[in-house]
């Protein structure tokens, strides 16, 4: 039977020793076992300084097996790169056929142990059998793809004596690795790998767009040597059917490849395998390019790539500014300027990275206020502004340009109110325009081709609710949904974007009926412990900024990964009564919120900042 788990064992002083000293000297060695007793908990180590490596230690003679059963969870929060240690805490066989890099599993706590009873008739000497017990946080796949979970955790490990050695070991392990959520993120840490969106950005000769694949890998195991082999790999099961990888299939690292470092130019040398030495120079470019790309995750300073083949010839190389320019890459796009709506609804602006407050209405229609307008958005180039109007019913697009004529709405809406009819519109790197229709009679999800095509109408797939909100990625390949659920929960889905790849490129040729219609697929929770999202913005290439409220908390803001993952590092500063909220993907461009006090803004650094206190909607160009 198992037993409950209790909400946290005392930590033996022995332990906490031992890992003190860990931490003191960076030494290994820092697990350890009880001496005798029943197992109750194998608590989760607290978080330690990030620098300090943690080893396990073998199973002592004539261990018994409670002690093996703690070693062996123990040994998995380890640093040891292959398990080597954990491994000798089974049997031979056991040892030859556990795969602990197939998945992991996180709980809220260390895993809750109790050795069960043998049933009647057998002899107790023959075997032990634990259970383990705990709440689910989160699972971690063989491609290395997060996903939130929930429920119990109930696994069974059974150990035998070998019986001329008399040593107790484990012949059935639990699958993969399983540990507590602290021993979790200090042993992983979440990276980003980059591939090409299907489609290209508009208006060039077939940029390729790079879409972020989020993943989590060992921190202190070779980690750019794994990031490495993880992009080789290809992208999650998730994210692949919307991109693509330029690397040929089945390239990877030379045999015998360990211990990828920058050297002392920030130059990284990458040997491939002879895969890699088939493609042209264009094709190599761009695989230099996800290199640079990911490899920025672990080594910022990173300045160049070189790619090797078998035989150490060079394939081609790769300077950072150069790959800015051959791909289009969302975090390194800086906006020109901050627009946000002012006190008599026209579009107004001022520069993204200045200090100043009040802005300039923009040349055009918008900025003229001849038509009051609730909601914005300004295209990726600056060039174009889309505008719901006051009443929420009617999206027009017009230039920002001096005598440009405001040209009937592109799309209307039936809805019986404001808050039922369009939502604020956005924009992705394609260059077309995203906007949800929240008529409760008929709710429906739009793109607008180059933000002057007709319409078409988006394929959802079966939700929750109705779409409150919607802001598409700046890839084109996912888009957020913020979904109403029952009383009033709103919850927060990130769902990819297949299909209508030609969209665009129908509209320029007069063919858009022909089109394929796009489709969102496969939405996922981003923010599984908000039960209400208020407002949203994409803050980053896999990251979102939100407002909202978890279950008997209070409303706050703060950062969410598109897997659903929890992001490290301190919350935006708190902010009372947001009603949007704005970020741009360059981190380094202020947070900007419409709150209380109108529109301010968050400086790194610093405290919110007034910038205009009659102004609504804030947006950054997207």
């Amino acid at each position: 039977m198992v037993a409950d788990r209790e909400g946290g064992a005392r930590r033996t002083p022995g332990r906490a020793v031992t890992y003190a000293v860990c931490g003191a000297v960076l030494l290994g060695g820092c697990a350890s076992m009880p001496d005798s007793g029943d197992l109750g908990n194998v608590e989760s180590t607290p978080r330690q300084d990030t620098g300090v490596r943690v080893f396990a230690v073998p199973p002592a003679e004539g261990a018994s097996p409670s002690e093996i059963m703690q070693g062996f969870l123990e040994a998995l929060t380890s640093d040891d790169p292959h398990y080597d240690t954990a491994r000798k805490y089974l049997t031979a066989q056991a040892a030859s056929a556990w795969r602990p890099e197939r998945s992991a599993t996180v709980l809220a706590d260390g895993p809750g142990i109790m050795a069960e009873t043998p049933p009647a008739g057998r002899e107790p000497n023959t075997g032990r059998t634990y259970a383990l017990a705990g709440d689910r946080v989160a699972t971690v796949d063989a491609q290395q793809a997060y996903a939130p979970a929930h429920g119990d955790y109930r696994a069974k490990v059974h150990l035998i004596q070998d019986p001329k050695s008399g040593q107790w070991r484990i012949d059935a392990p639990p699958d993969g690795v399983v540990m507590g959520k602290s021993d979790f993120q200090r042993n992983y840490t979440s990276v980003d790998k980059y591939y090409f969106a299907n489609h290209t950005r508009a208006g060039t000769t077939g940029d390729p767009v790079a879409v972020a694949d989020p993943v989590f890998m060992r921190s202190k195991v070779d980690p750019m040597t794994q990031l490495v082999r993880s992009l080789l790999s290809g992208p999650t099961a998730w994210l692949g059917p919307v991109v693509r990888s330029s690397f040929p299939t089945g390239t990877a690292l030379k045999s015998g490849t360990t211990g990828l470092t920058p050297d002392d130019e920030n130059r990284l040398t990458v040997p491939l395998n002879a895969r890699a030495a088939r493609v042209g120079p264009a094709r190599c470019t761009e695989m230099a390019t996800q290199l640079l790309f990911t490899l920025r995750n672990l080594a910022p300073t990173l300045e160049s790539v070189d790619l090797r083949g078998p035989g150490g010839d060079q394939l081609c190389d790769l300077t950072e500014s150069r790959a800015d320019s051959v791909a289009w890459h969302a975090s390194a796009q800086s906006p020109d300027y901050l627009y946000y709506l002012d006190g008599k609804h026209r579009l107004t602006r001022l520069p993204a990275s200045g200090t100043g407050t009040g802005g300039t209405p923009v040349p055009g229609a918008f900025g003229e206020g001849t038509k009051q307008l609730g909601s914005v958005a300004v295209s990726r180039d600056e060039r174009t502004a889309a505008g719901v109007s006051a009443d929420g019913r009617s999206l027009y697009v017009t230039p920002l340009a001096a005598s440009a004529p405001l040209e009937p709405p592109v799309l209307t809406s039936q809805g019986p109110g404001v808050d039922t009819r369009l939502s604020r519109p956005g924009w992705d790197a394609r260059g077309d325009l995203w906007v949800a229709d929240l008529n409760p009679a008929r709710p429906r999800l739009y793109v607008v081709p180059q933000g002057t095509g007709k319409p078409v109408e988006v394929t959802l797939p079966e939700l929750p609710g109705p779409i409150r909100d919607v802001r598409v990625a700046a890839d084109g390949a996912r888009v957020a949904l913020v979904v109403a659920a029952k009383g009033d929960k709103q919850s927060l889905l990130i769902g990819r974007i297949e299909g209508g790849d030609s969209v665009s490129a129908d509209v320029r040729s007069g063919d858009a009926d022909s089109a394929e219609p796009p489709a969102v697929v496969d939405p996922r929770p981003a923010a599984p412990d908000m039960e209400q999202v208020t407002a949203l913005s994409w803050a980053g290439d896999s990251r979102l900024v939100v407002v909202g409220r978890e279950q008997g908390g209070v409303h706050q803001m703060r950062y969410v990964q598109v897997d659903g993952s929890a992001l490290e590092g301190p919350a935006p500063a708190a902010l009372s009564r947001v009603k949007a909220i704005a970020a741009a993907e360059d981190d380094r461009v202020p947070l900007v919120a419409y709150s209380e006090d109108g529109i301010v803004r968050l400086p790194s650094g610093a405290q919110w900042q007034k910038v205009d206190k009659d102004g609504t909607a804030p947006v950054y160009p997207g």
